[in-house]
């Protein structure tokens, strides 16, 4: 598997303040590589150095097997960007954009077939500033695949958009993924990390914390999955008995809370499987699993913010 980013011992400061702190990653070919942390965390400091936009004070960088400082105008040829903060003119219309952002590089994908794809053919008329928030991202998304890139860039790309908006720029991830580009994303949902990455550097003031497959992350948490459910009777002695052997259970009220670890499909079968032998009524049965962000809070001891 070919390497489309080496960073090593990357430090970038900012006066006494330290943005990245001495990282060290790879990104693979043809992966979703996420950056995942709060704000401050430097994870956008970090992509502004891959991207040539910002000088690292020290460490080595090479992207698509360049220096981002030495060859930046080779790299833009070969890379899309869509940035944190991106904005437009107000009255340019999206067909305008694309037109214009498609003069800028040597062998441009067809930025018509691109707005098909993205589902932006019905606005190409629109100015700007009539788009909603998820149009707009699609749009910078668009943007950043006019050069047919084999890496593209994607900061904090769901930001401020509402549920179904981000559910449907994840699905366009996956999509650009699919045709064999390499990403490389920077969130601070961790929800969004878990769903599309491959692999997933954790950052906290400016240090990798943990590195790894959301899965393996997880997995190393070695945390307690939940089963929870209502009854409206007290269980009897023979059901605590057998779930003492599988897990440790709880009851608070009308409210059953067993605590499990491994196979959670296994446990959630046995634990129905004797709520029917015995004939316990019960209701609004789910499962709570650990997550990214129970990782994160291991990791760090404090909440994630928006």
């Amino acid at each position: 598997m070919s390497t489309v980013i080496y960073v090593d011992g990357l430090r970038k400061t900012y006066g006494t303040t330290v943005a990245v702190d001495d990282i060290s990653f790879e990104v693979h070919e043809g992966e979703i590589f996420g950056m995942v942390g709060p704000n401050g965390a430097g994870k956008t400091t970090t992509i502004e150095c891959l991207e040539g936009l910002r000088k690292p004070d020290h460490g080595q960088v090479t992207v698509l097997g360049v220096n981002p400082q030495h060859d930046g105008h080779l790299l833009c040829t070969c890379t899309g960007m869509q940035l944190q903060q991106s904005n437009l003119p107000e009255r340019m219309k999206v067909w305008e954009a694309m037109d214009l952002y498609s003069s800028f590089y040597p062998n441009p994908t067809s930025w018509e077939e691109l707005l098909t794809q993205l589902g932006l053919e019905e606005k190409r008329n629109s100015p700007f500033s009539k788009l909603s928030g998820g149009q707009k991202q699609r749009l910078f998304i668009a943007l950043a695949l006019l050069p047919d890139p084999q890496l593209i860039f994607l900061d904090e790309l769901t930001t401020g958009l509402d549920p179904q908006a981000r559910h449907a720029i994840w699905d366009l991830v996956r999509d650009v993924r699919s045709r064999g580009k390499t990403i490389l994303l920077t969130t601070h949902y961790m929800e969004e990390a878990e769903k599309l990455c491959d692999r997933v550097a954790i950052l906290d003031h400016g240090r990798i914390v943990a590195l790894d497959s959301p899965e393996e992350l997880i997995r190393s948490l070695g945390a307690e999955e939940l089963i929870i459910f209502n009854v409206d009777s007290a269980l009897p002695p023979a059901f605590e008995q057998v779930i003492s052997k599988l897990g440790r259970m709880e009851k608070q009220g009308d409210r059953v809370v067993i605590h499990g670890k491994g196979n959670t499909a296994h446990l959630v079968s046995e634990v129905v499987s004797q709520l029917s032998l015995q004939g316990i009524q019960f209701r609004d049965l789910r499962t709570e699993q650990p997550t990214l962000e129970d990782v994160f809070l291991n990791l760090t001891g404090r909440e994630m913010k928006d």
